[in-house]
């Protein structure tokens, strides 16, 4: 039904202090132009959560000219400040803290919130995903609560889904996560992280889970140029254009899976590989 459209800007991936100027002044200027019915920022604000770089990323956030849903990115948590970021590891985004984790009510959809970036974990490697059982209830709580036929879209950071060899997991409980959101009238799970556009349906043993991921925003390109997700909702179907600042056309510019070792360039100016084509490093540098 005409009066059930609804369109989102899916941003994510920023990263304020390697941002790109050029993609967020465009993507400003479609917000203002084409005023979406709200957009949802999937995480990883800023590069290594420095008030310089939360500053920005308010300002800029705070100018958007529609209403925000932040998701926290791994790097949005205090890298240089370990008191800060056991303690009080929001107090950065002080200046959006209403955007935050915000669930939006578009009427027939609903944008809801799910964190995957902690604090610590017992790996090594914190960046990766985490859902835990707090932030499981409360989304599914949510989601629960909404009013009957409204259908969800539920905004993480890392993707849902285990990927790679058996042990090498993105997301610890992203299959328990998947399973859960499988049995709710979920439209979609979207996320960021890898810094590559995907749009795949994913199998549970509760019934299929689409999983939409957004590129990024900043010059820490992968496989991709700069991009964010178009979505539209009919009332009935959900469909994703990938926009971006290249002329590539949208099958092109989504992978068909999340990459094994879905990790961003690892320096500044570190060579971008070709659309569709994951750079391979000898050993995986992490």
């Amino acid at each position: 039904m005409a009066s059930d459209a609804r369109r989102i800007f899916h941003l994510s991936d920023v990263h304020f202090g390697l941002e790109n100027n050029r993609a967020l002044d465009w993507v400003k200027q479609e917000i203002s132009e084409k005023r979406p019915d709200a957009v949802a920022i999937t995480g990883d604000l800023t590069m290594r959560a420095r008030h310089r770089e939360f500053d920005a990323a308010t300002r800029w956030i705070n100018s958007l000219e529609a209403p925000v849903t932040v998701e926290v990115g791994n790097h949005d948590m205090p890298y240089f400040n370990p008191i800060e970021r056991f303690f009080s590891p929001y107090k950065r985004f002080r200046g959006m803290a209403e955007k935050v984790e915000r669930e939006i009510d578009l009427g027939c959809l609903a944008v809801v919130p799910l964190k995957t970036a902690v604090r610590a974990q017992p790996r090594l490697n914190w960046s990766k995903g985490w859902v835990t059982d707090a932030a499981l209830e409360k989304c599914l709580a949510a989601i629960d609560a909404l009013p009957e036929g409204v259908r969800a879209l539920v905004a993480v950071h890392h993707p849902l889904r285990e990927v790679g060899t058996q042990g090498t997991a993105l997301t610890k409980n992203g299959d328990k996560a998947l399973r859960a959101l499988a049995k709710r009238p979920v439209e979609a799970v979207l996320s960021g992280h890898v810094h590559d556009a995907f749009d795949i349906m994913e199998d549970t043993t509760n019934g299929p889970v689409r999983m939409i991921g957004a590129g990024t925003l900043s010059k820490r390109t992968r496989s991709t140029p700069c991009s964010f997700n178009e979505i539209e909702w009919d009332g009935e179907k959900l469909s994703v254009t990938v926009r971006n600042l290249e002329h590539v056309e949208t099958p092109d510019m989504q992978i068909d899976d999340v990459p094994e070792n879905a990790l961003p360039p690892r320096a500044p100016g570190e060579p971008v590989a070709p659309v569709r084509q994951v750079p391979r490093v000898d050993p995986p540098v992490h």
